[in-house]
């Protein structure tokens, strides 16, 4: 792989990928950003985003198409760890020199701790927890808000209008929160009925923001609910912990929000993470072009 004189690094989920481009020395040269790319969505239309993405990359750079020839691109999918995807995707024609791929959690976590050991906690619309150590990645939760995903933006967001129904109904207390979130649907269950059939996790992690600001307010409903959420947070903390992690770094949307709430006993295990997923994707293709090499 001589001939590698770039590399790309891409986060792509279930929204959209972004991707920037560096030189040998680690140099930022251009940023790209393109459509959705969980590869559970089909692996077609993650190839174009990706790509878009590195286009974007690349333009940004003042590079042509033909420098992608000459590039060593590490990529950091949702849905990456799900069986036969993976092999699908790396199958598929492609521009580079060389392309490796890992999961989006796997990237974030290499981007988190520059490489080392060490473990994650992604808390967003989904949340899961990756450590990797000795040369072993492990990962806890992060199966989807049906089955998993405790205190993530979507579970936390669908507690809270199940909660608010619960209210409207009297069958549990309601309070200034629950008012709240049923004045969003015009106080109507037919509106709250009609958004849950459609709603994606994204939509009902809409919702989530709310719980910690009613519960900063004292309103009893929401703080009953962020106990629980911070809970389950806990929980996967301690499960990281026992499966060997030394340092979690809390990312995602929900991190800053839910750090407050963790007991203090978790405080020597967590730190601030040292880099992003982009900064991960990176070292992959680095890592995986230096093994091939």
């Amino acid at each position: 792989m001589d001939q590698v004189i770039y590399f790309l690094g891409v986060d792509g989920g279930g929204t959209g990928c972004r991707a920037r481009l560096t030189d040998t020395a680690g140099r930022v040269l251009g940023l790209g950003s393109g459509g959705p790319a969980n590869l559970t969505a089909g692996v077609a239309p993650v190839i174009a985003s990706v790509l878009g993405a590195a286009r974007d990359a690349f333009e940004a750079a003042g590079l042509g198409a033909e420098a992608m020839e000459a590039t060593a691109a590490g990529l950091g999918l949702a849905g990456a760890n799900a069986s036969g995807l993976a092999g699908a995707l790396l199958e598929q024609p492609h521009p580079f020199a060389f392309l490796t791929l890992g999961s989006d959690a796997e990237i974030a976590c290499l981007g988190a701790h520059r490489g080392e050991d060490g473990g994650i906690l992604i808390l967003g619309t989904g949340s899961q927890g990756v450590i990797s150590a000795g040369g072993r990645t492990q990962t806890v939760g992060g199966w989807g808000f049906a089955l998993s995903d405790g205190g993530s933006g979507a579970v936390l967001g669908r507690a809270a209008l199940r909660r608010a129904l619960l209210g409207h109904e009297r069958i549990a207390s309601s309070s200034p929160f629950t008012a709240a979130i049923l004045a969003t649907f015009d106080n109507a269950p037919e509106r709250m009925l009609a958004f849950a059939l459609k709603a994606v996790p994204a939509d009902w992690a809409r919702f989530a923001p709310q719980v910690f600001e009613h519960a900063a307010r004292g309103d009893p409903v929401a703080r009953e609910l962020l106990e629980g959420a911070s809970g389950e947070v806990t929980g996967l903390i301690d499960r990281m912990i026992g499966l060997g992690a030394e340092r979690i770094a809390l990312m995602g949307g929900l991190a800053a929000s839910y750090r407050p709430h963790l007991p203090s006993r978790l405080a020597s295990w967590l730190v601030e993470p040292q880099g992003d997923a982009l900064d991960g994707a990176l070292a992959l293709a680095r890592a995986s072009l230096a093994r091939e090499h």
